[in-house]
């Protein structure tokens, strides 16, 4: 599994290098709440390694990373990448994984969400992030059936800054306006379930008895506030009665994401959390 999953995404990342991804698509096509007047044109810096950061983000959107028909299993995942709300790591924390999962027959969406700690920024993380993530969410069941998708098996990932949008989503109420003028903003956009991969602002994490089942990970070596972050945020789903799976990993760091040359335990996380979501019974329709 491992083996051809590293193939696919060399495959993948020549691909995306070559400027060949998937179509992004506008969160708001006509226009982002609170970026009017805003056009300054993405940033994209590329590591040595060949992934790249984006920054200026005025026009929030997903990729979808759509799975072969014949692997299709329903699923869907929304990949939420990191960045310290400064830049977005869409490649080891975004295409890679998302790759990943639509390899396994899981529909995935990279979001591109408004940055509020990019300097000279006037987003906020409440007012404009997240709104941003919680659109996406509203966006894919809005389109569900024409993605062959279960709006009910409709998952979050996240990565450091990207875990925080994703619990955030997971902790807020999620039911759209009934009488929204726009037919999307009616659907709700609460994760059926989340993935919280070594997740900024763990403090913050406080489920509650109805949270979404959660997959938590993290290394051991990662800062203090995330690796005992998340230990004891994994003791709060366990007081308040909700489901939980921790993964600590000896090393890794902050930042292992998914790429295609990861070593070590960590780099199998991705196998884990698969695993975790046929456990769960994400992967298959509920009888």
């Amino acid at each position: 599994m491992l083996k051809s999953f590293l193939l696919s995404l060399c495959i993948t990342a020549s691909v995306v290098f070559a400027g060949e991804s998937p179509q992004e698509i506008l969160l708001w096509p006509n226009g982002a709440p609170g970026s009017e007047g805003k056009t300054d044109p993405e940033t994209v810096k590329t590591s040595g390694n060949g992934e790249r950061q984006v920054s200026t983000v005025h026009k929030p959107s997903i990729t979808p990373f759509l799975p072969a028909k014949d692997k299709a299993n329903g699923a869907a995942v929304l990949v939420i990448p990191g960045g310290g709300h400064a830049v977005l790591c869409v490649d080891h924390e975004g295409s890679f994984v998302a790759q990943f999962l639509a390899d396994h027959g899981i529909a995935a969406f990279v979001l591109k969400h408004r940055l509020a700690r990019e300097k000279g920024s006037t987003y906020t993380i409440e007012g404009h992030a997240v709104p941003d993530a919680q659109r996406a969410m509203r966006l894919i069941r809005s389109r569900a059936s024409e993605w062959g998708i279960d709006p009910n098996r409709l998952g979050a990932i996240g990565f450091s800054a990207g875990g925080e949008l994703v619990n955030a989503a997971s902790l807020l109420p999620g039911e759209g306006k009934a009488d929204a003028a726009d037919p999307i903003d009616r659907l709700n956009s609460r994760p059926s379930f989340q993935g919280l991969i070594y997740p900024g602002r763990s403090i913050d994490i406080k489920p509650e008895k109805d949270s979404p089942p959660a997959f938590l990970a993290c290394s051991m070596n990662d800062r203090q506030d995330i690796a005992e972050g998340l230990a004891e945020a994994y003791l709060r789903f366990k007081r308040a009665g909700a489901s939980a799976e921790l993964h600590v990993y000896a090393t890794g760091a902050h930042g292992f994401g998914l790429r295609p040359n990861g070593k070590g335990p960590v780099a199998g996380w991705g196998d884990r959390f698969v695993e975790w979501m046929q456990s769960k019974d994400f992967l298959a329709p509920k009888k």
